[in-house]
């Protein structure tokens, strides 16, 4: 699995984007809060961020939560998420 701040390598990415779009929603597990949002990973290593001004409740290391692929930088291989 890679960390957070690292993107995933260029198969797995790919593959993510041929099987989900921008508005899908994804139930994924929290690996890392940070002081601007939190990681969440949305399978295979995949993390996705939620920018801290979209939480609508606390969000904790470990919790799975329902997130929609808000928007998705296909060259950094990043992607935002809302919670859903």
């Amino acid at each position: 699995m890679s960390r957070p701040h690292e993107p995933v390598p260029l198969p797995v990415w790919q593959r993510f984007l041929a099987e989900h779009a921008t508005g899908d929603v994804l139930s994924g597990r929290v690996v890392d809060v940070v002081p601007f949002g939190a990681f969440v990973d949305v399978g295979d290593g995949i993390h996705g961020l939620i920018h801290v001004s979209e939480w609508v409740t606390p969000i904790e290391t470990g919790s799975t939560v329902s997130v929609r692929i808000n928007s998705v930088d296909t060259e950094g291989r990043r992607m935002s998420l809302t919670p859903a």
